[in-house]
């Protein structure tokens, strides 16, 4: 009996396959990156709020579980729909299932927003090594899923889902290296390359199927995060200790879900138009008979 073939990869899909090991070859085999000391770093910022303490860099990360939660109450609606429609529906159009690959990595992104707002609130109360690797850990949770949502979109569906998780992966294991060997190469490639990647897929066609992710945006606020970041100072001395870079930076970095809440509600409005079309099909069933 012969043993079922496996799918061939698209060029895409090779692509992407061979960044994924270039990328690891990287963090392995690269020399070792003394991390700077960032976890007891003192940002710009470190003015209290009553008793809360590093007050801006603390609740600068709100928007983060906001949008979070915003995201996550979509998907719920949207999957709620899809489950109307299928019922309400002629069988031909009931087919037409939503992009789950692409759906459960916005699940992971949006969960990883609410995490990332907890565990860097937990960091900038106290910056130290260990609530950095905490930080770092929500992050990539959101990060690897908007990477398998952009993947979803610009090299396969079936492509998305793993790549989430193997950035996942990465990205807690690069967080653990970084904070028990002080090697901060391993989580550099895992932002830098996995930005990298998404900049690269920003300049290709979506793919059939695709909900319409708008990764130009994506990119745009994340590099305005990053200047922020590194004019932190600056922008607090600039602003006449108003408001710091850092404070701005997570304000920012936020931004980047709304391309991605976007997208869900372009694909919610096709829905209810879906459902309408659904909906007066079964009524005038109902009449006929």
């Amino acid at each position: 009996m012969s043993l079922p073939s496996l799918p061939s990869l698209t060029r895409r899909e090779h692509s992407l396959l061979a960044l994924a090991l270039l990328l690891v070859s990287a963090a392995v085999l690269g020399p070792s990156v003394a991390a700077p000391a960032l976890g007891g770093a003192p940002f710009a910022d470190g003015q209290s709020w009553r008793t809360l303490p590093n007050a801006m860099d603390v609740l600068s990360n709100l928007p983060f579980a906001v949008l979070g939660i915003w995201g996550l109450r979509w998907l719920h609606w949207l999957d709620r729909a899809h489950e109307r429609l299928q019922d309400a529906a002629p069988l031909p159009q009931a087919l037409a299932l939503p992009p789950f690959n692409a759906l459960d990595c916005a699940w992971m992104f949006f969960a990883g927003l609410i995490l990332t707002a907890l565990g860097s609130a937990f960091y900038h109360l106290q910056p130290d090594d260990l609530r950095l690797a905490a930080d770092r850990a929500g992050m990539a949770v959101a990060f690897s899923g908007l990477v398998g949502f952009a993947v979803c979109e610009r090299v396969s569906a079936r492509a998305g889902w793993p790549a989430a998780w193997f950035t996942l992966a990465g990205g807690l294991l690069a967080a653990a290296v970084c904070q028990k060997y002080g090697n901060a190469l391993p989580w550099a490639v895992v932002q830098f390359g996995g930005m990298a990647l998404v900049l690269a897929l920003a300049l290709c066609r979506p793919v059939a199927g695709a909900i319409g992710l708008k990764l130009g945006w994506v990119v745009f606020f994340y590099a305005l995060a990053k200047l922020f970041e590194l004019a932190d100072h600056a922008i607090f001395e600039a602003t006449r200790h108003l408001v710091s870079g850092h404070s701005l930076k997570h304000l920012t970095a936020a931004l980047a879900a709304l391309p991605v809440l976007h997208a869900l509600q372009v694909m919610g409005r096709r829905t209810l138009r879906h459902n309408s079309h659904a909906a007066s099909l079964r009524t005038r069933s109902a009449a006929s008979t």
